[in-house]
């Protein structure tokens, strides 16, 4: 039997997923942070520090203003305060303990070069032995960046690696080292995984790559609420190969349920846990790398919204700003808002809020309340509002 949506359910069946429409606690913590990571899967790493890594923007848009620290110490912290492991997951993700053995079969596969760009597999083959030689000298001396060995850092240039540094992602895709913490201008620490992660975490049994790529679409339709297989899939960047099988699994369980959904021309399927509010009440900027928002196809089918990052658009063809968040106001994205921290002045600059043409009467006071919320938590003092246009 397939399930009939609306437009509308869909959304609130999304938005609920995504942990939207509750009441922010008045003080969050670690619990609240944990319970929103496991929600959500992972939070997607980006270096773009304009306002501030994306990897914090998720859990506020969630919870207001939590503790940065948190996140970090659980991300990068003592061994004992460990929550969260660095892996290639939806591009370069933060995750909880219990993926890593869902992760295995992808290290595996980096290991034996059979995944990753060219210069990464030959690692796997002819330029073994220098990649060995790099982890020997971490095993031997400790945590290590890339700027650590010689000739390890960047020639010049973000993508102009040396060979040290591509025999560090090779290692690291195949799960011989792990980021142990960040230095400087976000740099990864490398080391050993039995020097970073819980020892008992290592110790879960290694699943089936079947069974793991099953794991990894539950935990991404859970996530989404109601998805097609393209959004399942994208999720944890499977293939269709790798994720076929596992819709289908789950479907015969009777976890995914297949449905239809208004408007959406492919199948979708709903977690059989999802659930559909009388109605979402919530304000929230989104990162552009947040899961509500990230895969653009999707939301432009959720929310009618079409949005792309514009960072590496010349400053001439910008249409919204360089670094623009989505504004959730209950069930719609009504606003897009080109922020910016600056920090020497203590200002949160919203350079150009551009609103939706839908936009509700009340899109700029709950909008510069968040600022303002947003404000605090990043230690600014007061938000600067530049310039308001109607889009269109």
């Amino acid at each position: 039997m397939t399930l009939t949506l609306s437009q509308r359910e869909a959304r609130r069946i999304a938005l609920a997923a995504q942990g939207f429409g509750r009441r922010l606690p008045l003080s969050p913590g670690a619990a609240q942070l944990r319970a929103t990571a496991e929600r959500l899967g992972l939070f997607q790493i980006d270096s773009v520090n304009v306002l501030t890594r994306a990897h914090y923007l998720p859990a506020f848009a969630r919870l207001g203003g939590y503790d940065r620290g948190l996140l970090e110490r659980g991300a990068w912290g003592p061994l004992r305060q460990r929550r969260l492991f660095e892996y290639w997951a939806h591009e370069a993700s933060l995750l909880p303990l219990d993926l890593h053995p869902l992760l295995r079969w992808r290290m595996a596969r980096a290991e034996r070069g059979e995944t990753g760009y060219l210069r990464l597999r030959r690692f796997a083959g002819e330029d073994r032995p220098r990649a060995m030689a790099v982890l020997e000298r971490i095993a031997a001396e400790g945590p290590l960046t890339a700027a650590d060995f010689e000739n390890g850092a960047s020639r010049s240039g973000w993508w102009e690696w040396s060979d040290t540094k591509h025999a560090l992602e090779w290692l690291f895709w195949s799960g011989r080292i792990t980021t142990a913490t960040r230095r400087g201008s976000f740099a990864r620490v490398y080391d050993l995984p039995e020097r970073v992660l819980p020892a008992s975490v290592l110790a879960l049994p290694t699943p089936s790559p079947e069974v793991a790529q099953a794991g990894l679409v539950e935990r991404a339709a859970r996530a989404l609420g109601v998805a097609t297989a393209a959004d399942l899939r994208d999720y944890y960047r499977l293939r269709p190969a790798e994720s076929d099988h596992a819709i289908a699994a789950l479907a015969e369980a009777a976890v995914l349920l297949p449905a239809r959904v208004e408007g959406w021309p492919q199948r979708a399927w709903l977690h059989r846990d999802a659930a559909a509010p009388r109605r979402v009440r919530c304000a929230a900027l989104l990162a552009p790398f947040d899961p509500l928002v990230w895969e653009r196809g999707r939301t432009e089918r959720l929310f009618g919204f079409r949005y792309r990052i514009e960072i590496y658009v010349p400053q001439e063809r910008r249409q919204h700003g360089y670094y623009v968040l989505p504004f959730l106001l209950d069930e719609a994205l009504v606003a897009r808002v080109d922020l910016k921290a600056d920090r020497a002045a203590g200002v949160l600059a919203a350079r150009r809020v551009t609103l939706e043409p839908n936009a509700p009467a009340d899109t700029m006071p709950r909008l510069l309340a968040e600022l303002e919320r947003m404000a605090a938590w990043l230690g600014l003092l007061r938000v600067v509002l530049d310039e308001v246009t109607d889009s269109g």
